[in-house]
């Protein structure tokens, strides 16, 4: 477009050259940011009625993207801070799975293409600016069908089981077992606004009737056996004891069933008590001590020594034998964590706990070195661990280790403290079982059908002896200062377990599981119980039971996965593993299978045709995780995602545009052009309209 201009025939005179070009282009200037805007105004009206429309024009501003991106960037790295600080399914909760984290993806999607179909129509250097556009909106529209369409999830398989198809979901789940044999399945996730009992999160009605709600949430939960006696026999015995000692000042209860696998057995860590049926044996026999000279090998020894009973150790023999030290701690003193005493082999030494903690020290005249491992000054032991319970030195305890080469220490026969034969010990102080070992010391207690109590008792100490237990009465375990009472039997019972919410501490074992509490209301009556992940529990609705669990979130995949083999290579010269590999053997129910193998970053793909893999219709399966106590166990990490090639695609559109937008001078919009303006005529005479001048756009 072009447009004259003609100068007027009187102008004020100029002092200088310079001053007349100044001001010609001033002129000039002026006179093209008019003609712009007589162009915008024009463009302006000469837009379809629909691009006028202010709802439009909303979605295509420049504001509204800067807006959303702003957000999104902001949301993005909250999302890393939650995944960082806490774990992915906190940052998925709060953001990447939260509805307005998709409802903000949809609104970018509509402003990218709005903004794109308002440049219409279209030109050449349009080109660019909508490839980038079409590419966003094609990747995002990939994201939101893996997010709704795709699979991911894991699945336990055992060699030599069937084939299974039940995929466990990252999410967690309450499944209800109705009275119509229907399985129902209730999103249960409570990372934030959990439920509690004023405002439960309501179910629904099943079809016995009743009224379903979760009414509260716990993030761990504690078990505790409590079994139920059986008015018309059969279950198995059942009794309760306590044991405790004065020393750590502790007291521990617990309820045990006769040869159950799960609830016969209750372990101290150190020490370990269970119960069967019948009779303690009529006697039992003794090690016989090897009278040999033993020569002289690598000795390694670990020993607790307590402040409040210099003499009681307790300790673990790690390679070799017993070194034989006698250990005492010093009670603290001004501050101070106390001294370590030793006596080995003849010589005496002591060391300072606060100068030598961690460092490897010798002892003084022996082949042998000392190393204080660890102080507790208010020692406990919390869930088979030892801890400290506050920083006062109320019970101070110490762990030491001994290394050095010598003879392992044998120590003469020990008169037993319960009574009957006489019995010989491997010598040195009590030890802590090796890991995978069978503890040396063991309580095992029998009941008979008339419910007389017997036992069995070995101790590292003390030796082994045998039996009968009376109600009420405490018996010497020999295990420092120990002691152990029966105070409730039950003939028939079935075991029951009681939960609790468990308040979550440093000190609390990580494998607590999480748990909600359900609320079942029918015919006027209520039941209330807590569900931990993992548990199903029978409620007595009519005219059958209602079964509940609760825990992962279960989905039936259309393929079935079987476990042929597990291999677990290891390092050479040591049993470290250096990888662990799978087959497997994957079927459908329309007859097809196929068998592969999968290891750490090589993934097994079902169906394995290139147009299912390139279209993201395929199932791949990764090597997740391992037991090493059960090679005969794999966990397999399964993910299908259906918008696989549309994020490709869009990410291929998104580097096309921008390098058309900045790279190809073709596909890139031309720059104004300043108005080119002609100097004014040196002469002060009168001049003549100059010609035509002609501004460029």
């Amino acid at each position: 477009m072009r447009r004259r201009w003609r100068p007027s025939g009187k102008r004020a005179a100029s002092p200088t050259e310079s001053d007349t070009d100044n001001s010609a282009i001033e002129r000039g200037i002026i006179l093209a940011e008019d003609v712009d805007l007589r162009m915008e105004n024009s463009n302006s009206s000469d837009q379809p009625a629909w691009q006028r429309n202010p709802i439009f024009q909303f979605f295509a501003s420049l504001k509204l993207a800067v807006v959303l991106l702003a957000v999104l960037i902001v949301a993005a790295i909250a999302g890393t801070l939650y995944e960082s600080s806490f774990d992915a399914n906190v940052a998925r909760a709060y953001v990447y799975g939260a509805p307005w984290f998709n409802l903000w993806l949809m609104l970018l999607a509509a402003n990218l293409a709005v903004s794109a179909i308002s440049r219409w129509p279209w030109r050449k250097h349009h080109v660019a600016f909508l490839i980038t556009h079409l590419g966003i909106i094609t990747l995002l529209t990939g994201s939101l069908i893996g997010r709704i369409w795709g699979t991911e999830g894991t699945i336990t398989l055992f060699k030599g089981e069937p084939p299974t198809n039940r995929l466990l979901v990252n999410q967690h789940q309450l499944r209800v077992h109705d009275t119509d044999g229907i399985v129902k399945g209730y999103a249960a996730e409570f990372l934030h606004h959990p439920p509690n009992p004023g405002h439960p999160k309501k179910l629904g009605v099943l079809a016995s009737g009743a009224r379903l709600s979760i009414i509260d949430y716990a993030a761990a939960i504690e078990g505790k056996l409590n079994p139920r006696p059986l008015a018309q026999g059969g279950g198995a015995p059942a009794l309760h004891f306590t044991i405790s000692t004065a020393l750590m000042n502790q007291h521990l209860e617990s309820w045990l069933l006769a040869d159950d696998p799960q609830h016969g057995n209750f372990s101290m860590g150190l020490a370990n008590i269970e119960l069967k049926r019948g009779a303690a044996p009529a006697s039992t026999s003794s090690a016989s001590a090897n009278s040999t000279k033993r020569e002289d090998v690598d000795l390694e020894e670990s020993i607790f020594a307590f402040s409040k009973a210099p003499d009681e150790q307790i300790g673990r023999v790690a390679q070799g034998g017993s070194a034989g030290a006698k250990v005492q701690l010093e009670r603290p003193q001004n501050g101070n964590k106390g001294r370590v005493l030793i006596s080995l082999s003849g010589k005496e030494a002591s060391f300072d706990v606060a100068e030598n903690l961690g460092r490897e020290v010798a002892i003084g005249g022996t082949p042998f070195t000392l190393k204080i491992d660890n102080y507790w000054a208010d020692f406990r032991i919390q869930d088979g661990k030892p801890s400290s319970l506050t920083e006062e030195p109320n019970n101070p305890a110490v762990l030491v280790t001994i290394h050095g080469k010598g003879a392992p220490a044998a120590a003469p026969a020990s008169k037993n403290p319960h009574g009957g034969t006489e019995l010989t010990t491997n010598g040195g102080p009590p030890t802590m079982p090796p890991a995978g070992s069978e503890t040396p010391n063991r309580l095992t207690l029998f009941i008979t059908d008339d419910g007389l109590l017997s036992y069995e008792l070995v101790s590292r100490k003390a030796g082994a002896s045998i039996g009968k237990i009376d109600l009420n009465i405490p018996i010497a375990t020999g295990w420092a200062d120990w002691q152990l009472k029966i105070d409730k039997v039950m003939p028939h019972a079935e075991p029951w377990m009681d939960f609790a919410p468990m308040k979550t501490s440093t000190s609390s074992p990580a494998d607590l599981p999480d748990g909600v509490r359900v609320r079942l209301e029918q015919n006027g009556e209520t039941f209330e119980q807590w569900v931990p992940a993992g548990w199903q529990i029978a409620v007595p609705t009519s005219p059958n039971e209602t079964q509940i669990a609760y825990g992962w979130k279960v989905i039936p995949l259309p393929i079935a996965l079987e476990l042929l083999d597990f291999e677990v290579k290891r390092n050479e010269g040591s049993d470290s593993p250096a990888g662990f590999k799978s087959t497997l053997r994957i079927s459908t129910a329309e007859g097809e299978s196929a068998t592969g193998q999968c290891w750490m970053n090589n993934p097994f793909s079902f169906p394995g045709a290139w147009l299912h893999t390139w279209t993201g219709q395929t199932y791949k399966m990764s090597q997740a995780s391992w037991n090493p106590d059960n090679l005969g166990q794999s966990t397999v990490q399964i993910l299908r995602d259906p918008g696989w090639l549309l994020k490709w695609i869009g990410s291929l559109l998104v580097v096309t545009g921008v390098f058309l937008m900045f790279y190809v001078r073709g596909f890139r919009r031309g720059t104004a052009v300043a108005p080119v303006i002609a100097p004014a005529p040196l002469k002060s005479q009168k001049r003549e309209p100059a010609p035509e001048e002609a501004i460029a756009f």
